[in-house]
């Protein structure tokens, strides 16, 4: 097992949800983290929180992972304590309604595209060369059920978590000579911001989503990547699917 105690550790879309649960769960580890989100007034919030609770360092950046040039300067512009990054986890994602292709909102495309794939892939760029370098680290990209399986008016969203799908596998055969590991953690159902996103904000059609079932929380997520994080040198766990026990596929649930 590996202990995460002063590691480094870099999260995207920290300020809520699964990124903010996983640098709690990291925190409680001992590990040293960077956050980063576009919301700087609740990084700052959970960094006081963490730093109050556990002795570990915390650093936030505004980042919008959809803007390169903002990207590539946040991380190249790291103090020397903090640019050797042990693990990144590209968390940063999210998904704009469910309307059938020929009745969607090609805005909507534009964010889910830039976010969930460009972001990923500028974020891990800057990030694996500095692991590439010192020839040790782990990207752990937060996928999707989606990503395994495609449904009627999420052509696009699932299109781009079935590009992290093959960003990740890709990457790890490309990693294999540096001793960087590459995982994916996909979910199903969790909840968190992410369907008040998708639905511009109505709650109420984001609560009918986990109406009748218990959904997955960002902890029971974050579980799962410490889980990952914290295996034998010689241990990679590739994928793990996991999902809420009333959910069997993407498309299947039962409901009370």
């Amino acid at each position: 097992m590996v202990m995460l105690k002063n590691k480094i550790v870099f999260i995207t879309g920290a300020s809520a949800g699964i990124g903010e649960a996983c640098a709690y769960a990291f925190a409680n580890e001992g590990a040293n983290l960077i956050l980063t989100a576009r919301r700087l007034d609740r990084l700052q919030a959970i960094k006081e929180e963490i730093e109050d609770r556990y002795s570990v360092k915390v650093l936030v950046a505004k980042l919008d992972v959809s803007n390169r040039s903002e990207v590539i300067s946040v991380i190249n512009n790291l103090d020397e304590q903090w640019m050797n990054i042990d693990i990144l986890v590209n968390n940063a994602g999210l998904g704009r309604g469910i309307n059938k292709l020929h009745e969607d909102n090609p805005e909507g495309w534009d964010e889910m595209i830039d976010t969930n794939v460009k972001g990923l892939l500028i974020v891990t760029k800057e990030v694996v060369k500095t692991m590439v370098r010192r020839k040790r680290g782990h990207v752990i990209n937060i996928g999707s059920i989606a990503g395994h399986q495609a449904y009627p008016g999420g052509s696009v969203y699932c299109a781009t978590k079935h590009a992290v799908r093959a960003i990740t596998e890709s990457l790890r055969m490309e990693m294999l000579e540096h001793n960087v590991k590459v995982s994916t953690i996909d979910p199903g159902m969790v909840e968190t911001e992410f369907s008040e996103v998708r639905f511009y904000g109505d709650k109420e059609k984001a609560k009918n989503v986990y109406n009748g079932l218990k959904p997955l929380s960002g902890e029971d997520v974050a579980e799962t990547v410490i889980f990952c994080a914290t295996r034998p040198k010689h241990v990679n766990i590739n994928e793990i699917i996991v999902m809420p026990s009333a959910q069997a596929s993407a498309m299947i649930a039962y409901r009370e």
